[in-house]
């Protein structure tokens, strides 16, 4: 479950979107569509179409991909803004396990980019960079895990959501790992 919060907030410490998910409305999350791809090595996927997104992204890289039990995930991203991004800005994060939603938290935008060397405010039409490296545990629960940020500004002003499904499972003792685009 750590690796799923700690993961999911690297990935998208860059992303923020305009609907509030668990919070009172849900974005609507497209079945996977190779147009909402997130550019890279990554089994991300934008909600929606991002045409009118805040952050267009250039790429998200896991390595490796997909990721293993009991080793360290690399995480790199690269985006533009068309707007600065100051603080208040919020990610709300859902983690299902299967059905059942295991995560369920909102996070403080600039709280997060700081542990990833950013800072607020983010500034528009420069190119942001983040670099993360995630130590995974050497156990992870069998199941499918379905993780949905949305990013929002202060003012609610959408930013981007993205959405990713992972399948752990053990095949002879060792943890394999499958990725699902979209839901």
């Amino acid at each position: 479950m750590k690796f799923f919060a700690v993961a999911a907030s690297a990935l998208l410490a860059t992303s923020v979107s305009a609907r509030s998910t668990l919070f009172g409305r849900s974005p609507a999350v497209a079945p996977f569509d190779d147009s909402l791809s997130v550019p890279g090595e990554n089994p991300l996927q934008h909600c929606q179409n991002p045409e009118n997104d805040i952050l267009t992204l250039q790429s998200v890289n896991l390595d490796p991909n997909p990721p293993r039990a009991g080793q360290t995930l690399k995480i790199e991203a690269k985006g533009i803004l068309k707007e600065d991004i100051e603080d208040g800005a919020k990610i709300h994060l859902q983690v299902k396990y299967g059905l059942i939603t295991i995560i369920r938290q909102t996070a403080d935008l600039c709280e997060t980019v700081g542990k990833v060397d950013l800072e607020c405010p983010l500034n528009k039409d420069k190119e942001t960079a983040l670099s993360k490296e995630v130590d995974l545990p050497n156990q992870i629960p069998n199941g499918k895990y379905t993780v949905v940020a949305d990013v929002v500004t202060k003012d609610e002003k959408k930013i981007t959501c993205l959405t990713a499904t992972v399948e752990f499972k053990k095949n002879n003792g060792v943890t394999e790992v499958v990725w699902k685009q979209g839901l």
